[in-house]
């Protein structure tokens, strides 16, 4: 049996990403599970900012950020990212990450993460708590061990999720795209 309990943000699970921000002379990392896929052709994404945060005008002025994704490893310093401001220290400095140069913006990525999905802001959406940023997404750097034949490919339980104000770890693979079509045609 279920029942109502009204309108909230109860979306999970969700990924946590590190969102990396700025120009080179000033950065900022930002922890986020407000992202999500919206187009194909071209690959955009959207991250969800809160007014008040730091990261929100650096994203403006630039034009530019990269999702970070997350995996167990950099557990800790996602959540430094979460609970610290840019105003008060160096996120990077504070949660022990490296700024690699970014390769196709002028933000730095996570050195440590093993996806980064560099970015060019495409539109925003401004709404009651957040501006929604739409990234057209210009480059991905992955990591050796996430590639298979030169396109992503995901090691099962290695990434971390965000769900209900709990960090989660993503689990075995339950099944792939389009299997119940496989399974009708044999």
């Amino acid at each position: 049996m279920k029942r109502s309990i009204g309108p909230s943000t109860c979306l999970a699970p969700l990924p946590a990403v590190i969102v990396t921000c700025g120009d080179g002379s000033e950065n900022n990392a930002i922890t986020l599970a407000w992202v999500g896929t919206v187009n194909s052709e071209p690959p955009m994404l959207t991250i969800a900012v809160r007014y008040s945060r730091y990261s929100l005008p650096l994203i403006e002025r630039t034009g530019e950020f990269t999702v970070n994704l997350v995996d167990r490893a950099l557990l800790r310093a996602t959540d430094i990212c979460g609970v610290t401001s840019g105003r008060d220290c160096d996120k990077f400095e504070r949660a022990g990450i490296t700024r690699a140069k970014g390769e196709k913006v002028s933000c730095p990525s996570v050195a440590e993460s093993p996806v980064s999905i560099e970015c060019k802001v495409r539109s925003r959406v401004d709404l009651g708590t957040h501006a929604v940023f739409f990234g057209e997404v210009v480059n991905v750097i992955a990591a050796e061990e996430y590639l298979k034949n030169g396109k992503l490919s995901v090691p099962e339980g290695r990434l971390v999720a965000y769900a209900n104000g709990k960090y989660v770890g993503t689990g075995e693979a339950l099944g792939t795209y389009g299997f119940t079509a496989r399974e009708k045609r044999q």
